[in-house]
């Protein structure tokens, strides 16, 4: 009997020991990649300047008679933040690629560790560094009104609300994540990987709500509600929009957490069935 808990608690070690080192190890790869941060947040961030000023007197959301209840800056705000953290787990699992070039991954592959460790530390690493940039954008975002590229914003400020936020980010970015590691274990180029990547991730980006609310169309409507994403760009902007008019159109608050939760589960357990079933990863 007690030889069984040693084991079990030696299994749990490895576990967690590797899963952390390799989740640092995509930390430090991002640190000494600085331009890295310019393509995952510059971007989006240029993004929403120019779209926020070019669409702010032409915006109203559906559902809300008062049309400044919200500015599109504000609007674009938790989509913006997602694109950031997209940006960013798409550059995170693009190292899966990387790893099996460069032949590490396979020295990971033959080691004593359980193979979800792979998928833990590499998509816990990736969703650490989407989480620090798409929380430093929100920071400094309403600061931008200061300096005059933004206008004044009406976003909760409150400890529930960042709490929210945090949660939302933490599971869309784990998601995310998740579903890049999908594509990169199989696919062996990294521009085979962008090209599925800009047909794939992008598009679920643009019709989860984020840029623009899509009720003008049945077809494209029903493609939004079955997205995913959807809900976590809702759910986040729940947590940082304080207009009740606002709220009433988006989707109830518990429908966001589950379905966002529920998504990122389901990427990490086929990360980790795709890596268990096809370990030989191909050279």
């Amino acid at each position: 009997m007690s030889s069984d808990q040693n084991s079990s608690d030696v299994v749990q070690s490895s576990f967690w020991l590797a899963s952390w080192t390799l989740a640092v190890r995509e930390v430090v790869r991002f640190v000494r990649q600085r331009s890295r941060l310019i393509g995952a947040i510059g971007q989006p961030i240029v993004f929403w300047i120019l779209f926020g000023a070019g669409l702010h007197g032409a915006f109203q959301l559906p559902g809300v008679e008062d049309t400044q209840s919200l500015s599109f800056q504000e609007y674009f705000l938790p989509g913006i933040a997602v694109l950031i953290v997209l940006f960013t787990s798409i550059f995170s699992s693009i190292s899966v690629i990387q790893d099996r070039n460069e032949g590490f991954l396979q020295g990971v592959l033959v080691a004593p560790i359980p193979r979800s460790a792979i998928v833990m530390g590499k998509v816990l690493g990736g969703a650490i560094l989407a989480m620090i940039q798409a929380a430093l954008f929100l920071i400094v975002a309403p600061l931008l009104h200061w300096i005059g590229l933004a206008p004044a914003m009406n976003l909760a400020s409150s400890i529930s609300g960042m709490v929210g936020a945090t949660l939302f980010l933490a599971l869309i970015a784990i998601g995310l994540t998740g579903l890049g590691y999908l594509f990169a274990w199989k696919i062996n180029s990294v521009q085979g990987y962008h090209g599925v990547m800009s047909l794939v991730l992008l598009p679920m980006w643009l019709l989860s709500g984020a840029f623009f609310p899509g009720t003008g169309s049945v077809w494209m409507s029903w493609l939004i509600r079955l997205n995913p994403l959807t809900y976590g760009v809702a759910g986040l902007r729940r947590c940082l929009v304080t207009d009740p008019a606002v709220l009433q159109v988006l989707p109830p608050f518990w429908v966001c957490l589950s379905v966002t939760l529920l998504f990122a589960a389901v990427c990490l357990a086929a990360d980790v069935f795709i890596t268990r079933r096809d370990p030989a990863v191909a050279s």
